[in-house]
């Protein structure tokens, strides 16, 4: 048994996989429910005419409630206008959410070109949340404690454990083995929480890589889905499973954790996504019958990328001239499918069903 002391550096942290039996039956059906879930939702967005058109607002979900969990706080309002009005962006909490959609979509990227997590890979998205120049933590005393101030756990120190600890890290997740992908994703998690390499954003990074290790493993080619939201509802018992892994070697309620976190998410998206496509469908037949002129399918399709939309993405889209476009959208609010507000000196128009169904819980 390692002998754990919550406030001396956890330099003893074991390598993975832990020495004990991971697939217990009851892991192993909770494994099989996350998986069949996850199929069908990448089965759903396989099969969508544009499987990426709604990638733009599911991360900026992903975001908005990965940030929410480190306290950063912002509307989904404010966050979609800021994407794309072109007036500065003031409020701090918003530019943090859009700098970890750019880590993750970043992430995406490095994954396309070189199929693998590396260190160095964290070290780049880390860096993309904070936008700066942050490496590996290297001053010592770090402690994480709990709203009391109490030390709840100091993670390894000095920058040569943390170095190895995470080779360690890469080399397991990168590995050929037996063991279930999903298993695998949440002893991947736990490990990276644990060896907390850098002086801010671990939970956001680590955050990331679950869904780059969830397109790595080819368990959902477009990772439309936002798992952070579990955490956020389910906060307390998050931390406290991560705890009695440190204290009590407790990995399989972890384990099951982080399983029913994927299943319910995967669930959870799955519908949200027939929903949008409802609407949407429901949306281009009305818009096709009330308004013919106006109706394109690349029209549709803009209006459902995001809850806000604007003249020049029409003409970007070679919709028409800038009157032509400002016309559409004219007609389109008339109707009821959008509202127009002024950002700046733009004017942004707010696809207010799809707005209510990303919102709603």
């Amino acid at each position: 048994m390692i002998n754990f002391n919550r406030e001396i550096p956890f330099n003893d942290l074991p390598l993975l996989p832990p020495m004990l039996e991971l697939e217990t039956k009851k892991v192993l059906l909770k494994a099989i429910s996350a998986s069949r879930a996850l199929a069908q939702l990448n089965g759903a967005m396989i099969n969508l005419p544009n499987p990426r058109l709604f990638l733009d607002a599911i991360h900026l979900q992903e975001a908005k409630a990965s940030s929410e969990i480190e306290n950063i706080i912002t509307t989904n309002d404010d966050l979609y206008k800021s994407v794309v009005a072109e007036k500065k962006i003031e409020n701090p909490a918003t530019k943090e959410v859009l700098s970890y959609k750019e880590a993750l979509w970043k992430g995406l990227e490095r994954l396309d070109s070189r199929p693998f997590i590396t260190t160095n890979l964290c070290i780049e998205i880390v860096q993309c949340i904070k936008q700066n120049s942050s490496g590996i933590r290297v001053t010592p005393g770090t402690t994480l404690s709990n709203t009391q101030g109490e030390v709840i756990y100091t993670p390894p120190s000095g920058k040569n454990i943390i170095r190895d600890k995470l080779a360690d890290l890469e080399k397991f997740i990168n590995q050929n083995d037996s063991l279930d992908p999903l298993i695998k994703m949440a002893l991947m998690h736990y490990q990276f929480e644990a060896i907390h390499p850098f002086a801010d954003g671990n939970g956001r990074t680590g955050r990331i890589l679950l869904l780059l290790y969830l397109k790595m493993e080819k368990l959902l080619d477009i990772p439309a889905i936002y798992l952070s939201e579990y955490i956020i509802k389910n906060k307390t018992e998050y931390y406290k499973k991560l705890r009695n892994v440190t204290e009590k070697n407790d990995w399989e309620n972890f384990i099951l954790y982080m399983l029913d976190m994927v299943e319910t998410t995967a669930k959870k998206s799955l519908t949200k996504l027939k929903e949008v496509i409802s609407l949407m469908e429901a949306t281009a037949e009305n818009i096709k019958t009330e308004i013919p002129k106006v109706y394109s399918k690349d029209l549709i399709e803009i209006i459902f990328r995001l809850p806000y939309t604007k003249r020049q993405f029409l003409i970007d889209a070679g919709l028409g001239t800038l009157k032509t476009v400002g016309n559409y959208l004219i007609s389109l609010e008339k109707k009821g499918y959008l509202k127009s507000t002024k950002v700046g000196k733009e004017k942004l128009y707010l696809n207010h069903k799809l707005m209510k169904i990303l919102e709603n819980e």
